[in-house]
Parts: structure tokens; sequence; C-alpha cells
């Protein structure tokens, strides 16, 4: 019996040492905290005790190991402290190194904090657990990690509205398990890397108002997930690749405010698939391709300035539906096709054209 006692005594208190917070991830937790300064709510003010798996905000473990899976901090949540204090979340202070030595960590969120700012360490690259990124919403500067493309098992990377420059790192084309990429409104600059097609995984690709430059890659139409694409407000240049308009779940695409230039490939908008279609503010010559039909369904469709000419195709009027439409500040002429698609548009949507006539401009 005495036997039996010490052994369940033993039992629990290996137990409790492995579902508890190793002291190594606490000190880790302590040295992260200890360069972020949260001045409003209070939030890191319960990172205290020693045992960081428990009642650390934002802070949770995994339940067979004990070591510290996940850090999700964000700065505007439905968090019940956010409505109690009646603000969003504001946060200074810089991403410490320490967090590396978490070599369990799984998931890595400190978004929408609007003042974090210095660089993403670049030794999360050797966290080889690391699922989620996301640190969308602060002053982060610097360039990406360049070794990011070792996280094998990295499936979101969101970078979104910061201050990063530099390029894409070129090892971001072996990230095999990224599912989504966001690196919209920063500084980044460069071009898309020529085989980011190798991202066979990704269904959302959001990279607009950046700096980058050169053409874009015809190897992303292998994305064969890809539902959003997003290059708008940047500097490419070259024509659009015609495999895009092959692409069987791409649903958006958003190329607005860049040099393109050439023609509109015909593929793109007979994709029964795309609905969403941004092509304004570029250097696109020639014609509308005559491709609509029955399955055309376009919620959103502008080819605004533009140097397109010619007429508006007659296929048009087979088309099954038209949201918002924008064929202005081009050189279209002839008359407007008859169209229930079209009886909702207003007359901006073909405005400062060479001679198009017919509702809802002049008469013919």
């Amino acid at each position: 019996m005495e036997f039996l006692f010490i052994s369940l005594c033993l039992l629990a208190a290996t137990t409790s040492t492995v579902n508890s917070c190793p002291p190594s991830d606490r000190a880790a937790l302590l040295d992260f905290k200890a360069t972020l300064k949260e001045p409003y709510l209070g939030l890191l003010n319960s990172w205290t005790g020693t045992d960081c798996c428990v009642n650390w905000y934002g802070v949770s473990c995994d339940s067979t190991t004990g070591r510290v899976a996940d850090i999700s901090l964000r700065g505007e949540s439905e968090d019940p402290i956010f409505a109690r204090a009646g603000r969003t979340g504001f946060m200074s202070g810089s991403l410490s190194p320490s967090v590396c030595k978490l070599d369990s960590l799984s998931t890595l969120v400190v978004a929408d904090w609007k003042g974090i700012s210095g660089e993403i360490p670049s030794c999360v690259s050797s966290l080889q657990n690391l699922r989620i990124i996301d640190v969308i919403g602060n002053q982060i500067s610097g360039e990406l990690p360049a070794d990011i493309g070792q996280l094998s098992r990295l499936t979101v990377l969101n970078a979104a509205d910061n201050l990063i420059s530099g390029p894409i790192p070129a090892s971001i084309v072996n990230l095999q398990s990224l599912m989504h990429l966001d690196l919209s409104n920063n500084r980044i600059s460069g071009e898309i890397p020529t085989d980011i097609g190798k991202l066979t995984m990704m269904s959302r690709a959001l990279l607009s108002r950046n700096q980058l430059t050169g053409s874009i890659p015809s190897s992303i139409a292998n994305i064969y997930r890809l539902a959003d694409l997003d290059l708008s407000m940047n500097g490419i240049s070259g024509a659009i690749p015609c495999e895009l308009g092959e692409m069987p779940t791409l649903s958006t695409l958003k190329l607005d405010s860049n040099q393109i230039s050439g023609e509109i490939p015909a593929s793109l908008l007979s994709n029964a698939g795309l609905s969403i279609v941004n092509l304004s503010r570029n250097h696109l010559e020639g014609y509308i391709p005559d491709v609509f039909g029955p399955n055309s369904y376009f919620t959103a469709l502008d080819l605004s300035y533009n140097n397109l000419k010619g007429s508006i195709p007659k296929s048009v009027s087979a088309a099954k539906y038209f949201g918002h439409v924008d064929l202005s500040h081009n050189h279209l002429c002839g008359s407007i096709p008859a169209s229930s698609a079209f009886d909702h548009l207003e007359a901006s949507s073909f405005t400062n054209n060479d001679c198009l006539c017919g509702m809802p401009l002049r008469t013919c």
C-alpha cells in the first residue's frame, strides 16, 4: 500500500511537470514581453506567476507537452475586454528575438497594435513548427527574413499594413504548405519570384500597394487553388499572361494601377469563374474580347483608364449578370449594346471615350 501511494504521488508530480510551462518558455515569454509596451488595457500584466500556460493573456500551450504553442495578441478583437474599454488596442515596442527560443511555437500573432516597430526577427525561420505568422497592422520595418522558406509547415503569412521594404525573399517559393499570403500595403520592391507557381496550396496572394516591378510570372497559373490575386497599385509592367484566364478557381483578379501593357487575353473574360476583374489604370490597348456569354457573371468589371479601342462587344448582351462596370476613359466608339445586364448602369460607366453613344449616353 505504501509503495502504491508513493507511485501515485510520483505519477502526479510527473503529470504536473509535463503539463506546466517549462521555465525556459516562461523566461522567453518574459523577455518577449519586456520589449513591448501596452499602456491602456494592461493585457500583459497577466503574464505573472510560474505557469505561463494558465491565465497568461494570449498564450496557450500544448496539452501533452506543456510547451508554449501559441501567442495570439490582437489589437482589434471581439474579446470583451476591448468592448468594456471602448477602444481598440495600442502597443508599441518591438518583437524580441527571444520568441525564437519557443521552439514548439505554432502560432505567432501580434496583429493590429499600430505602434509595434522594428524588424521581424530573422531567427523565426528556425521555428520549424510555425504554421501562422500574423503581424498585420503595425509599423514593422526592415526586410522579410531571407530564410523564411525553411518554414515547411507555414500556412499563413500576413504582414500587411506595415513598413516592410526590400524584395520578396527568393526562398518564399519553398513554403509548400502556404495557403494565405498577404504582404499588401508595404514598401516591398523588386520582382515577383518567377517560380512563385511552386506555391500550389495557396488560395490568396495579396501583394497590392507596394513597389513591385517586372512582369507577372506565368507560373502563377500553376497555383490551381488560387482564388484571389491582388497585384494592384504597384509598378508591374509587361503583358497579362493568358494562362491566368485558364485558372479553374480564380474568382478575383486585381491588377489595377500598374504599367501593364498589351491586349486583354480573351481567356480572362471568358473564364466563367472570374467574377471580379479590375484592370483599370494601366496601358492596355486593342479591343475588348468578344467572348461574353450566358455563363458570364461579373460582380465587378473595371477596364477604365486604358487605351482600349473599337466597340463594346455585342456578346455582352448575352451575359448573365454585370454588377459594377466601368469602361470610361478609353477610346471606345459605337453604340452601347442594349442589354438587360447593362440597364442599371449610369453614364459614368462609359464617359470620356471617343464616340460612344446610346443609353445611358446620348442617342446615336
